[in-house]
């Protein structure tokens, strides 16, 4: 999760849906969200796209805003919606209104500060192919409202200027870069992640083709927006092999303030030197049960072998074909609701858990398994999707992963994407009323994977050993990313030296090692590092309150009200723990 939650009014916001018509929302979350239409009006203007995403009505056919001068007027409409909500803060009583108004002025912070990095040290280069697929696949997916699905039509012909007002979303793109290209100062992108952008075009095209008929919308004047699609990105890819490739740089490390910024943004809130020391002593400790547990599960799956290493190769044999995946997967979706009705884990919705495989337009923008989540705003009782990859767009059968469907896999991912995981804490912010400053603005990939790693651990003690073992290693590779993303991106470790540990000492397969490396290296510098800090800092919370309650102390209740939350960074989630949770629970 993380990269695709593109994000971003003028509508009746406490309207979030039927999802919640048979709940009164609080007082203070009605004027929260409010006080967010000031966030909103911003993002939903610069990036249409990412309304649509949130359910934000009126900008379904719209596209995002490349035209000149975009960096200066979006800087300058964040200062100001910062400024009214700094006023609106000076005269707020309510402890809940102010927290959600000190998320989103900290949220304005840091989208000024990310423009200006970036006008600072990096020429403008945008993937348009990535672009356009991610503003049509957000209208055209079974869940989504049958009548919103032709304006994809209408947002196609604007991005590629057959709509009335609009220009080809291309030539604008091409014109950002042209007129810093005489900067000699910025930065290109790395060389390594131009090439990849520009192999995933013809996957992007032919996905929306395939929407398109999916949907009915391949008429004549769809095929035409198609056709001019694809010819317009052929044009643009052979500019960026030309004008781009020629300043891309052969280093993918970023400057420094910039890498810090990654960090800061995805909510790492301390130095990269603490952070390296903590996930190493994690790594070592993790690497060691591992072997420990490797003769039990040996012996439980009928194995010759006891380094843990081999018995991981030897559970990967057992891997799942595309037809028997999804079953085996509602199979281990039972077992695991079963076990946390029965161990009164955390409380469960009624509804079936959705869960698909993702097409080879969505593997080629997201390789690894991933939650694809509700509409926010507006919600209709659409769920959010646990979405398994299978495949590795344009490699061999030799350069497959094989780390997602062996079965023993199915355990932890489902925990971790599934329930008690993502789609049980997506599912809580739209179905329970969460203010979205708390499941919008909040939104960092610590906030978010913490509680996917702690759902994880909530459910190892009930797995059977395969399943254990699995979920163990899927936490080395947490630790392994929490040291190695810093530590690469800081020039504190080779290219080649972190691949051998991803690909010996974690047990990934090469094509899951290169995505690793790819995501620290130039997709998501730094986001990786979010899920073992985030897991660390929630498992410090739960550890703080059963010291305080004692015997009181009751699971289901601190995780229920934890997810309630919304996306609480940790030290407002401890406050509020501490505040409000530890006092109920005290019996006098």
């Amino acid at each position: 999760m993380s990269k695709r939650l593109a994000l971003a009014l003028a509508v009746s916001l406490a309207a979030a849906g039927s999802a919640q018509a048979d709940t009164k929302t609080p007082s203070w979350i009605d004027r929260s969200n409010d006080d967010a239409k000031v966030m909103l009006d911003v993002l939903a203007r610069f990036s249409p796209e990412f309304a649509s995403q949130i359910g934000l009505p009126g900008y379904d056919d719209k596209v995002a805003d490349l035209k000149p001068g975009v960096d200066e007027r979006s800087r300058a409409a964040l200062v100001d919606a910062k400024a009214k909500l700094e006023k609106m803060l000076a005269a707020e009583k309510d402890t809940n209104v102010r927290q959600d108004l000190q998320i989103m002025i900290r949220a304005t912070d840091r989208q000024i500060e990310g423009i200006d990095l970036n006008r600072k040290y990096m020429l403008p280069y945008q993937d348009v192919g990535d672009l356009v697929f991610s503003g049509e696949f957000a209208l055209l997916k079974d869940d989504v409202d049958a009548k919103r699905r032709p304006a994809a039509l209408k947002r196609l012909e604007c991005y590629v200027g057959k709509a009335p007002g609009c220009t080809p979303i291309t030539e604008l793109a091409k014109a950002q870069t042209t007129a810093r290209l005489g900067d000699k100062n910025l930065i290109g992108p790395y060389k390594g992640e131009v090439e990849q952008k520009l192999s995933n075009t013809a996957r992007y095209t032919q996905g929306i083709r395939q929407l398109f008929a999916k949907y009915k919308l391949d008429n004549a004047e769809g095929k035409a927006a198609l056709d001019a699609l694809d010819s317009q990105l052929k044009d643009y890819d052979a500019w960026v092999r030309g004008t781009i490739v020629p300043r891309a740089r052969a280093d993918f490390r970023l400057p420094e303030p910039l890498y810090a910024y990654n960090l800061k943004q995805v909510g790492i809130d301390i130095p990269p030197e603490e952070l390296i020391k903590q996930a190493q002593l994690e790594f070592v400790e993790l690497r060691s049960t591992l072997q420990m547990m490797a003769p039990v599960v040996a012996k439980a799956e009928g194995i010759q072998a006891t380094d843990y290493r081999d018995v991981l190769k030897a559970l990967k044999q057992q891997q799942l074909g595309k037809d028997d995946v999804v079953p085996w997967y509602h199979e281990i979706i039972g077992k695991i609701e079963d076990t946390i009705r029965r161990e009164h884990i955390v409380t469960l919705p009624q509804r079936k858990m959705q869960m698909r495989l993702a097409s080879e337009a969505e593997t080629a923008q997201v390789p690894a398994p991933h939650m694809d989540p509700p509409p926010f705003i507006n919600n209709h009782g659409e769920q959010g999707t646990f979405v398994l990859t299978m495949g590795n767009p344009g490699g061999d059968k030799s350069d497959a992963y094989d780390d997602f469907t062996y079965k023993a896999a199915a355990w932890t991912l489902t925990a971790h994407e599934g329930r008690p995981g993502h789609e049980l804490q997506f599912a809580a912010m739209v179905e329970r009323g969460v203010s979205l400053a708390r499941s919008l603005f909040a939104f960092n990939s610590v906030n978010v994977e913490g509680w996917a790693l702690y759902a994880e651990s909530e459910m190892l003690p009930y797995e059977p050993p395969a399943g254990q073992f699995a979920a163990l290693q899927a936490r080395l590779m947490r630790a392994a990313r929490a040291y190695l993303d810093p530590m690469l991106n800081l020039g504190l470790i080779s290219k080649e030296r972190a691949h051998d540990v991803l690909r010996n000492d974690v047990g990934l397969s090469e094509a899951m090692t290169q995505q690793e490396l790819d995501r620290y290296t130039f997709n998501s510098p730094g986001q990786a590092t979010a899920y073992f800090y985030g897991y660390m800092r929630l498992q410090q919370t739960r550890l703080d309150t059963e010291l305080s309650l004692g015997k009181d102390f009751n699971r289901q209740a601190f995780n229920d009200f934890v997810i309630g939350q919304g996306l609480l960074p940790p030290d407002q989630l401890a406050e509020a723990v501490r505040t409000q949770f530890i006092p109920s629970q005290k019996k006098p």
